[in-house]
């Protein structure tokens, strides 16, 4: 019996601590709930202003769309030419052909 009073006082102490942790949340909930309270919402007429105006920006950005602005071009990537390319094939195995020949001295 003993065993079960100390248990008792411990979820006692505990349930005080719960409660007290309570007490807190529902104070911050209400200081919250008093901020959200005052603010009120925007008249239709509000609301309006705000989409006409949001409208005239998208037409400016669309007017403006056919101009570049500050658009950088990357230049074309050069290619070379048939005879360029053969030319630096035969010198690349030329380069090899040298290479397999060293190995087989050595």
């Amino acid at each position: 019996m003993a065993n079960m009073s100390g248990v008792v006082q411990q979820l006692r102490k505990e349930r005080g601590r719960v409660v007290k942790e309570l007490e807190r949340l529902d104070a911050a909930l209400s200081a919250l709930g008093t901020v959200s309270a005052r603010r009120k919402g925007l008249s239709a007429a509000g609301r309006a202003r705000i989409a006409a105006a949001q409208r005239a920006r998208w037409a400016k950005v669309r007017a403006s769309r056919g101009q570049k602005q500050n658009v950088v071009t990357i230049p074309k990537q050069r290619t070379l030419s048939a005879t360029a390319r053969k030319k630096i094939a035969a010198a690349q195995r030329a380069r090899w052909a040298k290479v397999k020949a060293d190995a087989k001295t050595a």
